[in-house]
């Protein structure tokens, strides 16, 4: 008998009913909400940091420019400054509370990039380890992640002093 993994967090965004989802930019959304609703890590002058709400591993993180940019080029000198600061901070935080192998961090510019919000550029930062790629995400297409969202917020945003 085959086991099977319940995901059902996951059916609101599926449906298309997930409250976070609309038809505005959702990065743009996320900053009028509690650090604790959207997931928020950590806030900056020109960007912030947000867990990824369907991560590829525990703690990915993704830094946003407050403003809604398409591309670096579309960013201000202060905005792309701080995306990359905020990045390295982004690795810090997780090589201290994780202890990951390597890391990811990577711009998808555009739909054809594989950008899923195509419209409003953000940094991915992927913590990763020996071995974290499994069967279960090619065969079933399900990922494993082993801690709740609140508690990889509460541990990451002690790292970066906000609450």
């Amino acid at each position: 008998m085959n086991e099977v993994l319940y995901t059902p967090w996951r059916l609101a965004y599926l449906v298309g009913t997930d409250s976070s989802r609309n038809e505005s930019c959702i990065f743009c959304g996320l900053p009028a909400q509690s650090d604790e609703d959207a997931l928020i890590v950590h806030r900056g002058t020109h960007a912030y940091v947000v867990l990824n709400r369907f991560p590829y591993t525990n703690g990915h993180m993704m830094v946003i420019p407050f403003g809604h940019r398409a591309s670096l080029g579309e960013m201000t000198v202060e905005e792309r400054s701080e995306l990359m600061e905020l990045g390295a901070a982004c690795e810090a935080a997780l090589r201290a509370e994780y202890h990951p192998h390597g890391m990811n961090l990577g711009l998808n510019l555009g739909r054809s990039a594989g950008a899923g919000i195509a419209d409003h550029a953000h940094l991915h930062v992927v913590p990763r380890w020996d071995g974290d790629t499994n069967f279960l995400t090619v065969t079933a297409g399900t990922r494993t992640v082993p801690e709740v969202l609140s508690a990889s917020r509460s541990r990451l945003a002690a790292r970066f002093g906000t609450r």
